[in-house]
């Protein structure tokens, strides 16, 4: 990377573990650790120049090289889980939660925002400073956390991708069958990764334009009411919402902001060349990122609109009676007996959902609802497999290949998703897609509570620390995080019958009680509770070794 020392470029055996432990003097005042730190460069081992502008102001020349990471980090927006956390609200609420899902793609932002300024302003990401400043247990903990969300990421696009094939096929590729397939997709994604850094974001681009047309198409043809839909969207109000609608706009949270896209994301901007010892380069990166980053967001919170008016317009309160009625009269009269005959309100998912549209719009909408899924499947395909290459070689300082990467993160993600495809039917699949919905939800906290510790931390950011505004900010969104949290387990609970459930839940939410708490105090003594840090966490009060830019120092 631009400015790093050629001290950094390698690590020398044993040092790693001393980076870990404050040294002191003999005034017993903490001094920063000296040890050279891990090779700053990313495992896209690419870096795209910047051209220089020859006049002052906004550059869509700079903002086009800007272009890329963002679009990349959106896809987390756009998997099988919001798509089906999507069509079920406008199933269950019809437009009355459009405004959840616009403010929750805007919670998002702030989240990217703040990966955004860390990996530019200090040419790591933020796996790499959590290594340099957390002790040893709460990093590896951490590091499980995000293995755990990427690889129930990976469950989802295993998920979506076998639904897909399943329709498109017209059932003649099992469950399973698709699940396999998920296999060789990974290997096409690691031969055009061959290509190059560009090449590989213009396909993510194509992907993103094949689910904004596919969606589209379906939102064209239902043609929802587009004054009911604004109102929707601008205002929070759900009249005649209870419990049901409230799940729905907890899940909807949980859906669309994962927590190892923060972590992915502070690692994808270290693929642009940035000059970090000059101020202006790294505010106007800074700038550029996030404004790709807003256009990427509008694009995926449409894209989400679409799924959600077309199934809060055309089936908000269905019944399963009308609905087995219109495919036995329909071009695609194999699928009318999954909906049972009877007075319920039609309980849909990603497989039902395509179903639905092809009994009401013709099989072309079903069809092209599953090349929309499939896009979607295979789009967090390769992210996932980018996140686990940063999150472990950022936490554990091991460097694997991709390809052992992907294998690793597919064969946990594959085995018990085959499982369920094999012996059990399509409802318990797509019913994996909630439960992994709730999944990313509960390990959100230890994504943001982390970066926002970083992004607060002034001798680390020195001029680009968050500001009091956004540090309250940031704090009222961690606390909504964890309320949601509270309200997930609040109400599963009941749901549980004997100790044998209990006693390890209840162990399991101690655990996880205790961790927040504990990131919860490091967060405190970066934002100003120098009173709080004990021992090794006055490592809080001064920054490490960065870069050779002049970042390091006591303070």
């Amino acid at each position: 990377m631009s400015g790093s020392s050629p001290a950094m470029a390698s690590l020398e055996p044993g040092l790693t573990g001393s980076l870990n432990r404050v040294q002191t003097n003999p005034s017993n005042i903490p001094v920063p650790p000296h040890h050279p730190v891990p090779h700053a460069q990313t495992y896209l081992d690419e870096l795209i120049s910047i051209p220089k502008g020859s006049t002052p102001g906004f550059s869509f020349r700079k903002l086009w090289a800007f272009t890329g990471p963002g679009f990349l980090m959106s896809i987390a927006y756009l998997d099988p889980g919001n798509v089906e956390s999507d069509l079920q609200c406008g199933a269950v609420a019809g437009f009355k939660l459009l405004w959840v899902l616009l403010w929750a793609t805007v919670l998002g932002l702030l989240c990217q925002r703040l990966a955004i300024r860390l990996g530019v302003v200090t040419g790591k990401d933020l796996a790499e400073i959590c290594y340099l400043y957390y002790p040893r247990v709460p990093r590896i903990l951490l590091w499980l956390m995000m293995e755990i969300a990427i690889i129930g990421s990976d469950m989802q696009e295993v998920i979506g991708t076998a639904i897909a094939f399943s329709l498109l096929s017209a059932g003649r590729i099992p469950l399973w069958g698709g699940v396999l397939i998920t296999i060789t997709d990974t290997l096409f994604f690691l031969f055009l990764d061959k290509y190059g850094l560009r090449k590989l974001e213009a396909f993510f681009g194509l992907l993103i334009t094949i689910m904004a047309l596919t969606f589209g198409y379906e939102y064209v043809m239902v043609r929802p009411a587009q004054t009911e839909v604004l109102k929707g969207i601008f205002l929070p109000y759900c009249p005649g919402c209870g419990r049901e609608e409230l799940l729905q706009a907890v899940g909807i949270v949980g859906a669309i902001i994962m927590p190892h896209n923060i972590f992915l994301h502070s690692s994808l901007v270290k693929t642009r060349a940035i000059d970090r010892s000059k101020k202006e380069e790294v505010k106007e990166a800074n700038m550029y990122f996030l404004t790709e980053s807003c256009l990427a967001l509008f694009v995926s919170f449409l894209i989400n609109l679409f799924v959600m008016a077309v199934f809060g317009e055309a089936f908000y309160h269905q019944r399963n009676e009308d609905v087995h009625n219109k495919c036995v009269n329909s071009s695609v009269s194999r699928y009318a007996s999954i909906f049972p005959i009877n007075n319920e309100t039609v309980s849909v998912d990603i497989y039902q959902g395509g179903v639905i549209l092809g009994c009401y719009f013709g099989a072309a909408a079903l069809y092209i609802w599953a090349v929309g899924i499939l896009a979607a499947g295979q789009s967090s395909t390769m992210t996932g497999t980018y996140a686990g290459q940063f999150v472990m070689e950022g936490f554990l300082q091991l460097r694997w290949s991709r390809f052992t990467r992907v294998l690793f993160t597919r064969s946990l993600a594959i085995l018990p998703t085959l499982f369920v495809a094999a012996f059990k039917d399509v409802s318990q699949l797509t019913g994996m897609n909630d439960l992994l919905n709730v999944l990313q939800s509960i390990l959100l906290p230890f994504a943001v509570l982390p970066v926002l510790t970083f992004t607060s931390l002034r001798p680390l950011m020195r001029d680009f620390t968050n500001g009091l505004p956004g540090q309250v900010l940031m704090s009222l969104i961690t606390g909504l995080v964890c309320a949601i949290n509270v309200y997930f387990v609040v109400d599963f609970l009941p749901t549980l019958r004997g100790l044998g459930y209990l006693i390890p839940l209840g162990l399991l939410l101690a655990a996880y009680v205790a961790f927040v708490a504990y990131l919860l105090w490091t967060c405190s003594i970066a934002h100003g509770a120098r009173f709080l840090a004990r021992g090794r966490y006055n490592r809080f009060s001064f920054d490490v070794s960065i870069d050779g830019a002049g970042l390091a120092g006591p303070q």
